[in-house]
C-alpha cells in the first residue's frame, strides 16, 4: 500500500470513518486532501540549544515543499537535551536517555496516525540516531534533514568551538591562562545556531546518515545560519515524496552494506566514539546483523582521510567547503572501500549519486587522498582484555603511543574525578578509573568531557589513561576508552579495581588489562556488593532497569 495509503484505508473503514475525517476538517482539510499521501514533519525545533534553535526555518521549508509536491504535512515535535550544557551535571544522565525517548516519539506519531512517511529535522547529538531509530521501527518511506554545523567563533586570530572551553577550564586551573582570556573564550565560542563544529557527534552521526543513504548528498556538513540549507530542506521533501510513490522504505536502504558504508566515512573523517553504541542500536533497529567486532573489521581496511577536530585542525563547515562527504566517499569508493551498489534516498545507488563528481581540489588539505591518509587505518578500535571481555572504544587518533601501563587512580563518580584532576592529584602514568557510570550504573552512560578536556587543558592528555563504563563527548581525544562492557553496576571487573592497581591500555594489541592475579580477583568478586539504583522511579529508572549492555547499543528492546 503506497500514496493513498495505509492512513486513508483506515479512516474510510467502519464506523470510524466519520469522525476521524472530521478531525482533518478541523485542521482545513477539504475532500481532495484524503487521497494525498500524509506526511510527517519531526520537528526538533527547541530553544533550549543552539543545535536546535536554528530548526524551525528548516521545518518551514519542508512543510512548503511538501504541500507544493501534493503532500499533506503534519507537523509533530521531537525533545531535546542539550549535550554541551548538561555536561559534567546531573542533567547529563538525560542524554542518552533523550535518544529512546526521540525514537519512541517518532514510531508513536507515525504508527498512531498511520503516517505515509516522515521526515526528521534534529540537531544536537541525540536527535540523529534517536530519529533514525524511530524511523526504522516505523518502516515508511523517511528521510533525515539535519540542522547544519555551527560556525567557528573566534578569539585572537583563533577559531574557537565548544571544546575550546572545557579545554580552556584545564588551562585556567593550571595558570596556563589568564582570567581575561578564559572569559573571552565563554563568551565567543558559539558565535550562533547549528550543532557543535567539529567532527564530534552530531556531524559525525549526520555524516554517517548521508554515507548510509538516508540524507541527500552534501546534506550532512552545511552550516545552519547559511542559505543553502533552507533549499536544501525543500528538496529533501521533495525527494521523499518520491520515495512514497516509489515505496521505498528504511529498510530497503539501511543494510548490512549500507552499514559498512556509514562506518567505513565514520573511519574516514575521524568521528566520535558514540558512533560505535549508535549505530549498534540503529542495526538493531534496522534488524541488520551487526556487532561491536564488526566496527574493529571496518576500521583495519579503512584510513583516516580527514584532518578534522578534536585531533586535527579542521572544522565541519571546512570539509563541507572542500568537497563535503560525497568527495571522501568518491576517494573511498574508487578504493573499493564502500559499496557502490547500495541504494539510497534519492531513488539512485551510491556510485549514480557520485557519478561525475570532480577529483579532489588540489587547493585543499581537509580531506587526504587514499592514497596519502593521516592514518593508514581508522581510529576507533575495539579493546578486549579482562577488564571488557565484551569490547570497549579508544579512540587513538592524534596519539603519538596509544600504550599506557600505570596505577589505577579510582572513582566512582564523576564530580570526584574531575575535582581530582583541578586539585592537581593526577599525574603523568596514572591510568583514571570512572565506573558505575554505565547504561545501568548511571544510569544513562554520561559523557567525561569535563574531566578528559581538563586533562587536555592541563597537558595530560597523552600521558594520563582514562577508561569508564560511560560514554566520551566527540570532542574528547586523549588516551581515553569508554563503554567499557560489562559495566560496574553489572559487576564486570571495572568494579573490582582498587586504587593502585596496575592497568595496562594498549591499542597495537588491543587491549584493555587489569594485571591482578586471579586469585585476588575472584576474591575481590566475592566480597563485591551491587550498589542500590540511584533512582527508582520515573524515565532514568526505567532506562536503568531495561538498558542492554553498551555492547549491544544500551537498547532498551534488546533480548
Amino acid at each position: 500500500m503506497t500514496t493513498s495509503n495505509r492512513r486513508s484505508k483506515n479512516i474510510t473503514e467502519g464506523v470510524a470513518r466519520a469522525p476521524n475525517r472530521s478531525m482533518y476538517y478541523a485542521m482545513g482539510y477539504t475532500e481532495g486532501d484524503f487521497g494525498k499521501p500524509m506526511i510527517g514533519v519531526a520537528n526538533g525545533h527547541s530553544t533550549i540549544t543552539p543545535c536546535n534553535s536554528g530548526l524551525q526555518k528548516l521545518a518551514d521549508a519542508a512543510v512548503d515543499a511538501l504541500e507544493a509536491a501534493g503532500a499533506n504535512p503534519q507537523i509533530f515535535g521531537t525533545p531535546t537535551i542539550s549535550d554541551g550544557m548538561a555536561m559534567g551535571t546531573e542533567g547529563m544522565k538525560y542524554s542518552l536517555v533523550s535518544r529512546e525517548v526521540i525514537s519512541d516519539c517518532v514510531e508513536t506519531c507515525v504508527g498512531g496516525q498511520w503516517m505515509d512517511g516522515v521526515l526528521v529535522i534534529g540537531g544536537c547529538d541525540k536527535n540523529m540516531p534517536g530519529g533514525m531509530m524511530g524511523m526504522l521501527r516505523a518502516n515508511v518511506p523517511a528521510i533525515y534533514v539535519y540542522g547544519g554545523t555551527i560556525l567557528p567563533g573566534r578569539y585572537k586570530d583563533q577559531d574557537l568551538n565548544i571544546v575550546s572551553v572545557f579545554e580552556a577550564v584545564g588551562q585556567f586551573s593550571a595558570g596556563k591562562m589568564s582570567e581575561e582570556d578564559f572569559c573571552q573564550i565563554e563568551r565567543r565560542a558559539i558565535p550562533g545556531s547549528g550543532s557543535c563544529g567539529g567532527m564530534y557527534t552530531a556531524n559525525t552521526m549526520s555524516s554517517a546518515f548521508e554515507a548510509l543513504g538516508m540524507s541527500l548528498p552534501f546534506a550532512s556538513t552545511m552550516a545552519n545560519v547559511e542559505d543553502p540549507i533552507v533549499a536544501h530542506t525543500a528538496a529533501a521533501a521533495r525527494a521523499l515524496v518520491d520515495a512514497v510513490k516509489a515505496d521505498l522504505k528504511p529498510r530497503d536502504i539501511v543494510t548490512k552494506k549500507a552499514i559498512e558504508n556509514a562506518v567505513a566515512v565514520i573511519m574516514a573523517t575521524g568521528g566520535s566514539t558514540n558512533a560505535v553504541l549508535h549505530f549498534l542500536a540503529i542495526a538493531h533497529a534496522a534488524e541488520v546483523p551487526w556487532t561491536i567486532d564488526d566496527f574493529e573489521r571496518v576500521r583495519r581496511k579503512v584510513p583516516v582521510l580527514c584532518d578534522l577536530k578534536p585531533s586535527g585542525r579542521y572544522l565541519a563547515i571546512d570539509l563541507h567547503r572542500a568537497g563535503g562527504i560525497p568527495a571522501v566517499m568518491k576517494e573511498l569508493l574508487d578504493a573499493g572501500l564502500i559499496h557502490g551498489d547500495c541504494i539510497t534516498i534519492t531513488g539512485k545507488t551510491v556510485a549514480e549519486n557520485l557519478a561525475g563528481l570532480a577529483p579532489l581540489r588540489k587547493d585543499q588539505d581537509v580531506i587526504r587522498p587514499v592514497t596519502k591518509p593521516i592514518y593508514a587505518e581508522g581510529h576507533l578500535a575495539i579493546l578486549k582484555g579482562n577488564l571488557s571481555p565484551e569490547g570497549c572504544v579508544a579512540k587513538i587518533t592524534g596519539l603519538k603511543n596509544p600504550v599506557i601501563t600505570g596505577p589505577a587512580r579510582v572513582f566512582d563518580d564523576e564530580q570526584s574525578a574531575l575535582a581530582a584532576i583541578m586539585a592537581g592529584k593526577i599525574v603523568a602514568g596514572d591510568v583514571m578509573v570512572l565506573r558505575y557510570l554505565g547504561p545501568k550504573g548511571g544510569p544513562g552512560m554520561p559523557e567525561m568531557l569535563a574531566p578528559t578536556g581538563a586533562l587536555i587543558g592541563q597537558g595530560l592528555g597523552e600521558s594520563v589513561g582514562l577508561i569508564t563504563d560511560g560514554r566520551f563527548s566527540g570532542g574528547t581525544w586523549g588516551m581515553v576508552v569508554g563503554h567499557v562492557a560489562p559495566e560496574a553496576y553489572a559487576g564486570g571487573l571495572i568494579a573490582l579495581v582498587h586504587e593502585g592497581d596496575t592497568i595496562t591500555i594498549d591499542a597495537h594489541r588491543l587491549l584493555l588489562q587489569l594485571d591482578v592475579a586471579e586469585a585476588e580477583i575472584a576474591r575481590r568478586r566475592a566480597a563485591w556488593v551491587q550498589p542500590g539504583p540511584r533512582y527508582t522511579r520515573g524515565v532514568l529508572a526505567k532506562f536503568a532497569k531495561n538498558a542492554s549492555s553498551a555492547s549491544r547499543g544500551a537498547v532498551l528492546d534488546g533480548d
